[in-house]
């Protein structure tokens, strides 16, 4: 399967780097201080701003304080924080110019997380601090398309949340997900759905990319 697009676009956490175990620490220590429902708080953290998770589970809380605090939880904790198989040899691959991550995280968790997961900080971001309203809009996925200064049409996505998936969509753009964070059942939305990056080839040619998939799997 071969797919071809303008610019790439890849969601951070899930996508690039394995962040999980630390999500789901930071995410349950804060539930379980607010006498919240830890499973239920880290099921609505996946594909969120944190912000519109804290909105979500409490609303009675003051949600941009909170935010703040919860960034700083995250940022902290580093344990486990690793590239995903593929990431790196497919970022070293492509030109600057022709991908952007768009990602839930605030700027400065975006910038923790890939350093620790040895990802060089890529020219083109957009994070939850450059958007009013978080996946699964299509504003952040807009947001990038602009940034690289191609249409939405010309974009492809790399996703691994039914958020981020329906996001991609509403902005009118194609999506590869990724099953590490959520089973492929759940989405089933996307155009394809693999493992990794690992099994993944971009070439570019002039202003185009092409993406191979070696055995995409069924949906």
């Amino acid at each position: 399967m071969i797919f071809s697009a303008k610019a790439l676009l890849f969601d951070m956490d899930g996508v690039l780097i394995d962040s999980a175990p630390a999500v789901e620490r930071v995410w349950r220590r804060w539930a379980l201080a607010h006498n919240l429902n830890p499973d239920h708080v880290v099921a609505q953290a996946h594909g969120h701003r944190s912000i519109e998770t804290i909105r979500t589970v409490a609303p009675h809380m003051d949600a941009t304080r909170e935010n703040l605090h919860v960034e700083q939880m995250e940022i902290d904790d580093r344990e486990g924080v690793t590239a995903l198989p593929g990431s790196v040899r497919l970022l070293q691959g492509l030109p600057q110019s022709l991908f952007a991550v768009v990602t839930s995280a605030t700027r400065p968790l975006a910038v923790a997380r890939l350093g620790y997961a040895g990802l060089a900080l890529p020219g083109h971001m957009i994070t939850a601090d450059d958007v009013l309203h978080g996946k699964p809009s299509p504003e952040p996925y807009l947001k990038g398309a602009a940034l690289l200064g191609v249409v939405a049409g010309d974009c492809l996505v790399f996703e691994d949340t039914p958020a981020g998936v329906a996001a991609a969509r509403s902005a009118g753009m194609r999506v590869i997900a990724l099953h590490t964070t959520y089973p492929a059942l759940a989405l089933t939305a996307a155009d394809a759905i693999v493992p990794s990056l690992a099994g993944l080839r971009a070439e570019p040619r002039g202003e185009e990319i092409f993406v191979e998939i070696a055995s995409p799997e069924s949906r």
